[in-house]
């Protein structure tokens, strides 16, 4: 049973750029996910996903459509699989960013928050959001000024606070940072930061079944700071966070070197690591499993995940786009909304 009271869970997919392989990477992942027993509500367009099915050769995948703008949008979901279309014209549309672009996935994402956040009775209620990617030049062009999804969705759902994870096979990162300058990190680093992203990941462990996480806790600074010879963050910031986070009954340990924690946690010393900033946590990650990694939006009251991968504009309509992180990000949705315990909106 989900959360939202459906008799099975209903996930929301987001298309994202109408010009990269967001329409691509849904319509084959949706081909594969038709045996699950599962409902998909897709905001896109409905135009853009048959033409991406049939470039796909996708022959067995069927849909419903719906006008979003019209009453039977605000009908109880029957159909396994239904596209909410705005009627947008967006085929001309190809392999880089534009305004129409940036609106209309904008207002997309916009409309999957607003129905994963309705009251468990109503029947726009989505159980989850997995959202392809969007292109933040286009979302710039279109004059919304956001540093990306994650951000959004945190605003939109008012979550006190968030965090980027990223879940694979072999490995799972939280960031204490998210889309920031890497000049700019150590101006908004905080004790607070690092605790949040560390009682987290706890709570994402969890959540996926992991009963007694082990978290372990990336330095700042090459070799963690060498005893304070190459930066003092660890001793000033990371060390205080670890200790609250140890008298919170949270099982964490570090600082540790970036350079050699991954490989202890990859071998299964630890259950997830907790990295200082984007580029430090997703490099091992997307080394190992550049195609079967998740991000998943941590804190919010709603499920939000999406494949961890950009709207690869150069392969457009060439039918080479990988769909293993779209298809590993909707399971993820899937699972959680089945097993989560529900976050108060």
């Amino acid at each position: 049973m989900s959360n939202s009271g459906h008799d099975i869970p209903t996930i929301g997919i987001t298309m994202g750029d109408p010009a990269g392989i967001g329409p691509e990477v849904v319509a084959r992942s949706l081909a594969r996910l038709q045996k699950y027993n599962a409902r998909f509500v897709v905001y896109g367009s409905n135009e853009l996903l048959t033409i991406a099915a049939d470039l796909c050769n996708e022959t067995s995948l069927r849909w419903h459509r719906v006008d979003a703008n019209s009453e039977r949008a605000n009908a109880p979901i029957h159909q396994q699989i239904t596209v909410f279309d705005d009627g947008e014209e967006l085929h001309s549309l190809r392999g880089e960013p534009s305004e129409i672009g940036g609106h209309v996935s904008k207002q997309w994402v916009e409309q999957a928050i607003a129905d994963s956040l309705k009251p468990t009775n109503d029947p726009r209620r989505i159980d989850g959001v997995v959202t392809a990617p969007i292109c933040k030049a286009s979302w710039a062009l279109a004059g919304y000024r956001w540093a990306g999804h994650t951000e959004l969705f945190a605003t939109r759902t008012k979550a006190k606070r968030h965090a980027m994870a990223f879940i694979s096979p072999t490995l799972r990162v939280v960031l204490a940072t998210c889309h920031i300058p890497l000049m700019h990190i150590r101006n908004v680093l905080t004790i607070g930061r690092v605790f949040d992203a560390i009682d987290l990941a706890n709570d994402a462990c969890l959540d996926l079944g992991i009963d007694r996480p082990r978290i372990a806790v990336t330095g700042l600074n090459p070799h963690a700071g060498e005893n304070g010879l190459l930066g003092d963050e660890e001793t000033r910031l990371i060390e205080p966070a670890i200790k609250i986070a140890h008298e919170a009954g949270i099982r964490v340990n570090g600082p540790f070197p970036a350079d050699t924690l991954f490989n202890d946690a990859v071998n299964g010393s630890y259950d997830i690591v907790v990295a200082m900033y984007h580029d430090q946590g997703l490099l091992p990650v997307k080394l190992l499993h550049q195609h079967q990694a998740v991000n998943w939006t941590l804190g919010l009251p709603i499920i939000r995940t999406s494949p961890d991968h950009g709207t690869a504009f150069n392969i457009v309509g060439k039918n080479q786009a990988n769909i293993g992180s779209m298809q590993a990000a909707i399971k993820l949705a899937l699972d959680l909304a089945k097993t989560r315990e529900p976050r108060p909106c």
